[in-house]
């Protein structure tokens, strides 16, 4: 009951109602909510952190920058649930929130479509190696079942595409990349979805910020051959993985185009199936089945291969889920 009072306190003030309904429609930082509302950074940043106390949104550090959302909890969000729903339009400040709202979001667009024009000459030539996507996008739907899932992680989520994918039987969402520039991408290309509820974060493939055992379904898409240390993001995997939780990792077959190498940051040119099935049995995940993915003219253009395991579920964990299952109804 207390913790519902502390909640009920801290919305009991205009600005906090309007920070909170802004926060209903996605994540904001501290100078965009300055623009929205038209107050200065340190009373903002007073009634944000009196909300976070409250335990009604959160802080998420990224860089020099710093997100604020709603915090993911079963009475914060009915809370701020009941808020938006009771707001109306027709009120002076909401609507010029949400006028001031959708502004933020352009020049977040804006900024994401920049992004893209400046690298549209290295992602044509990128793209002409791959795979078609729509086949790669069929082949993950098919290797992560029907779902529903609690939480899906994608991790080195590049433009949020993942995310969106996996919307419709995910309830929660997070993405994970270290480029801050994608994450802008990710955030506006998430937006124009209307998928308010999913969120990214900067964070390294190695270092994870989320629980152990949290997350049952994780995908890492074309992640690995960037990194320095591919074993070691697929053991933090296997950490945060649930028992029965299952990871997609999607990257190529082993090939010889060095221009990846030499003009676009990969530090591998692929992975033997094997290789990559050995690093997620150490990680507790496995046996690893492997789905292959091979162009019609192999010599120009890379083979995808889909990696699916899923996380193993400890003896005493199953004899007690197997005895619960068998306990005759009372």
């Amino acid at each position: 009951m207390e913790d519902l009072l502390k909640k009920l306190r801290a919305l009991a003030e205009p600005t906090r109602l309007r920070i909170t309904t802004l926060l209903y429609r996605g994540e904001l930082t501290v100078s965009e909510l300055m623009q929205i509302l038209g107050q200065s950074q340190p009373r903002v940043s007073r009634h944000l952190k009196m909300l976070v106390d409250a335990g009604l949104a959160e802080r998420l550090p990224e860089g020099a920058w710093v997100f604020y959302r709603l915090a993911k909890n079963a009475v914060g969000e009915k809370l701020a649930a009941l808020i938006d729903e009771m707001a109306h339009a027709e009120d002076a400040d909401l609507a010029r929130d949400l006028q001031r709202l959708a502004k933020v979001k352009q020049i977040r667009a804006d900024a994401a479509r920049r992004y893209f024009e400046n690298a549209a000459d290295n992602w044509q030539k990128i793209r002409a190696l791959y795979f078609p996507e729509a086949e790669v996008e069929e082949a993950l739907r098919a290797a992560a079942g029907p779902g529903p899932f609690k939480l899906h992680l994608d991790v080195g989520t590049g433009t949020g595409r993942i995310l969106e994918l996996f919307a419709d039987v995910a309830r929660d969402g997070i993405g994970i990349d270290l480029s801050h520039e994608m994450l802008n991408v990710a955030r506006s290309k998430i937006a124009d979805a209307g998928l308010t509820d999913r969120f990214v974060r900067q964070a390294d493939a190695g270092a994870l910020p989320i629980d152990t055992g949290t997350a049952d379904l994780v995908t890492m898409h074309q992640v690995l051959h960037y990194l320095d240390d591919p074993q070691r993001a697929l053991h933090e995997c296997g950490r945060v993985i649930a028992p029965g939780g299952r990871l997609i990792v999607v990257d190529f077959a082993p090939h010889a185009h060095e221009v990846l190498r030499a003009e676009h940051h990969h530090r591998r040119l692929g992975f033997e199936p094997d290789e990559i099935a050995g690093w997620l049995e150490e990680s507790g995940l496995g046996p690893a089945k492997v789905t292959t993915l091979e162009p019609d003219d192999p010599a120009a253009a890379l083979t995808v291969l889909i990696w699916t395991a899923e996380k193993r579920v400890a003896a005493s964990t199953a004899a007690g889920l197997t005895a619960q299952s068998t306990e005759p109804v009372q």
